[in-house]
């Protein structure tokens, strides 16, 4: 992901060596700008949407384009790091259409960004039912020609979305086909959701083979995400082996991270599948409570339906008695539901959505994917009499050759510093954050925005910047100093300063590690962790000045 981080373009934080900070506009025009400056500094959550909205109206009415553009690049960030992609039609549409009428308002790259935003709102039809589908088509209808690759997936995967199989293996034909460009993602990303399509029409074979040609590259998600779609394929082609090995490992960082979410249907399934309802019923006890906190309604009728199909199993093994703690939600209260009570919440939960979905569309087909999962049960059942056993014996990276890419860096030997590290890292600790066109990869921890980027000739520095959210004026000066002063007579990290922008004070740090002969990824995650939760403990005071 690339673009401006929480509403803030770089050289509106002032890292050294970018182009100099945004110019306000004239004393008459600062109003707005400042609002909009001030609500890009303010905590996530609805407010900071709804003031981010409110200006970006404002700007409409007054005819100021570059602010009401502004706003709405910052809104779509805020909706990304929260998951919520569904929310970004509109936003993404205005945008698009203030940049037609006026296409000096974009900065360099900007247009590329604004096209990625606009398939990122194409894909969340796919994930939410609150997203029209006239909406989304009309977007798609208007991505760049030379979007060909992206055009032809989405279009596939629209087409499989709404049950048109045809039309989706015709689209599938054109994106293999297309020749993939830098600017089209992922490749690796790309062969694994192929390898799920695939799947999703049998093509247990294919998918293999597509997964096969799958390497670690430089994904943030390999090799676990290709190893989670590898799972089922295996069981069913009669490699429970590999299934199994695939399954243990891509669970052991899929159970924690957040972004992970999508991919626990898989590992729930196949544990139903494979005759392993003791395991499936530990998987879906330990993750049910994040069930109530998925970003989509996509995932949540996945996990749900493949929940539902674990507790069919675990009944017919004998353990429909089984205590499992569901969570209080809202106004739900907590509460201990046996197997097959649970399962029966967890199925009209998944029907439910479908249902959704399927009204949308003016189709059966979710519910019709959820009623064939649920149809598992009968070779669910034979499984039990001969389950498939489970490696938890093998040690990390003893895995068979044919189990998928297994090249991943040792945890304990240094490598060269690199973006791919610096992700893997935060996606281990399950964060949420967006990468721009320098390489700078930041988020939002608490009242600290968190910037990270490779510094010095060799990019072997790892350089970690923190902007409080609370911002002072300008008389405040020296109170910003001894504050500043103070921290850094008594803490070490992070080095704290004063950064005058003119009308406003912010209060920033930085840590600096020279990393010239490497790091190990156990050692980046010390560094990050430290720098993160410093970082944060600094904000929090800035926060609470008076």
């Amino acid at each position: 992901m690339t673009g401006p981080h929480g509403g803030r373009w770089p050289d509106e934080v002032g890292w050294s060596g970018w182009p100099p900070r945004r110019r306000r506009p004239a004393r008459d025009a600062r109003a707005l700008a400042e609002e909009l400056a001030d609500a890009r500094d303010s905590p996530d959550g609805e407010a900071r949407s709804a003031e981010l909205e409110r200006i970006a109206a404002r700007a409409d009415a007054t005819g100021d384009d570059r602010s009401a553009l502004g706003a709405r690049l910052a809104l779509i960030e805020t909706y990304l790091l929260h998951g919520e992609r569904w929310r970004l039609v509109e936003p993404v549409r205005r945008c698009l259409a203030a940049v037609d009428r006026r296409p000096d308002l974009l900065p360099a790259g900007g247009r590329e960004l604004l096209s990625r935003y606009q398939r990122y709102a194409v894909e969340a039809l796919l994930g939410s039912p609150r997203v029209g589908l006239d909406q989304a088509r009309a977007l798609l209808d208007d991505l760049p020609t030379g979007d060909g690759a992206v055009v032809a997936e989405l279009r596939c995967r629209i087409a499989d979305h709404l049950g048109d199989e045809p039309a989706a293996r015709s689209w599938y034909e054109r994106w293999t086909a297309a020749t993939p460009a830098p600017a089209d993602g992922c490749p690796e990303c790309a062969a694994v959701r192929r390898a799920e399509l695939l799947a999703g029409w049998g093509d247990w074979r294919a998918a293999l083979d597509v997964l096969a040609g799958v390497g670690p590259g430089d994904c943030t998600e390999a090799p676990e995400r290709g190893l989670a779609a590898a799972m089922l394929p295996r069981l069913r082609a009669g490699e429970s082996h590999a299934a199994a090995a695939a399954h243990v490992r891509a669970y052991r960082r899929h159970r924690h991270e957040r972004a992970a979410f999508p991919y626990l249907a898989a590992h729930l399934r196949f544990c139903a599948l494979s005759g392993n309802p003791v395991r499936g019923l530990d998987v879906l006890s330990a993750q049910l409570p994040r069930l109530d906190h998925a970003d989509d309604e996509l995932s949540a009728m996945e996990f749900a339906a493949a929940g539902a199909l674990v507790c069919v199993t675990a009944v017919d093994a004998g353990l429909g008695g089984r205590p499992v703690h569901r969570p209080g939600y809202g106004t739900r209260p907590a509460a201990d539901l046996d197997v097959a009570a649970l399962g029966a919440v967890l199925l009209d939960l998944a029907t439910g959505l479908a249902g959704s979905f399927d009204a949308r569309n003016g189709t059966g087909h979710q519910s019709g994917r959820v009623a064939s999962w649920l149809a598992d049960r009968a070779p669910a059942e034979k499984a039990l009499a001969d389950p498939v056993p489970l490696p938890f014996d093998v040690a990390d990276g003893d895995w068979p050759a044919d189990e998928g890419p297994g090249d991943a860096p040792a945890e304990d030997v240094p490598v060269p510093l690199s973006l791919a590290l610096i992700t893997a890292a935060l996606d281990r600790r399950g964060d949420r954050y967006v990468v721009d066109a320098g390489d700078t990869v930041v988020g939002r921890w608490g009242e600290a925005l968190i910037q990270v980027r490779r510094a010095g000739e060799r990019g072997e520095i790892l350089h970690v910047r923190t902007v409080a959210s609370r911002r002072l004026p300008a008389d405040r000066r020296p109170e910003a100093y001894a504050f500043c002063n103070s921290w850094n007579h008594d803490r070490l990290l992070p080095t704290a300063y004063v950064h005058d922008s003119g009308a406003e004070l912010v209060l920033a740090g930085d840590v600096s590690t020279d990393l010239s002969h490497g790091v190990a990824p156990t050692q980046l995650d010390v560094l990050l962790e430290a720098a993160v939760r410093t970082g944060s403990a600094y904000a929090e005071p800035v926060a609470a000045l008076p």
